[in-house]
């Protein structure tokens, strides 16, 4: 049985796409440039805020800082306030969390949403569960799929690679479970489709979060 479970965010846990997709809408109102339809946010986001930025400003805007810079303050303006506003957690899901901490298996988030955001979404939307760590982008820390912030969830956790698994939606985690050797679960339900997720040798995945449940306990099918 594995005694970790580490979780993306974003797609994995939370549908967060309506409230980031208004955020950036927000900012680009605000900055004079055109919106885009809320349809269009899953291949948008995933790298952190600033890259999501960067991808929404049109490409003769995107390497300038000052623009960038306006873009993330009047996002992250908007996106401090509003971000539990249309988040949901994907049904199963807080009950999945509920039935693995009870068995006592220690629970974790690894996002690439900056710290002060997913402090405040995944205590608002889980605060019946003790994680032993919620690691979100931080300074000087580099975003998934460099696997640094796995790490450090491991040294807190203080468990082993082969008693860990890790959980998302996109090519990013599963690139990121593969740089830390750990065992991957690739989710249906989020922002990137399966085909993203085979490609990137996710080792199972799934299509309902009870579907976690058994490898956990009796690790991944062959």
């Amino acid at each position: 049985m594995k005694k970790l479970a580490i979780f993306d965010l974003d797609g994995t846990l939370l549908n967060t796409i309506k409230d980031l997709g208004e955020a950036a809408n927000y900012a680009l109102d605000r900055n004079g440039f055109h919106t885009h339809s809320i349809a269009s946010y899953p291949f948008f986001v995933g790298n952190g805020v600033k890259r999501l930025i960067e991808r929404v400003l049109p490409e003769d805007a995107r390497n300038k800082p000052s623009v960038v810079n306006a873009m993330l303050k009047d996002f992250k303006e908007y996106y401090n306030e509003h971000n539990t506003n249309l988040t949901k957690p994907y049904e199963g899901m807080p009950e999945l969390l509920h039935e693995l901490q009870e068995q006592g298996v220690k629970l974790a988030v690894a996002s690439n949403k900056y710290q002060q955001a997913t402090d405040k979404i995944i205590n608002h939307f889980f605060p019946d569960i003790d994680w032993v760590a919620i690691a979100g982008q931080r300074e000087g820390i580099p975003v998934k799929p460099d696997p640094s912030i796995v790490f450090m969830i491991l040294s807190e956790a203080k468990i082993a690679k082969q008693d860990t698994i890790y959980i998302g939606d996109s090519g990013i985690d599963m690139e990121t479970a593969r740089r830390a050797c750990l065992d991957s679960i690739g989710v249906s339900w989020g922002f990137r489709p399966v085909k993203e997720l085979k490609e990137y040798h996710a080792n199972v995945i799934i299509n309902k979060p009870q579907d976690i449940l058994p490898i956990i306990q009796n690790g991944i099918p062959l």
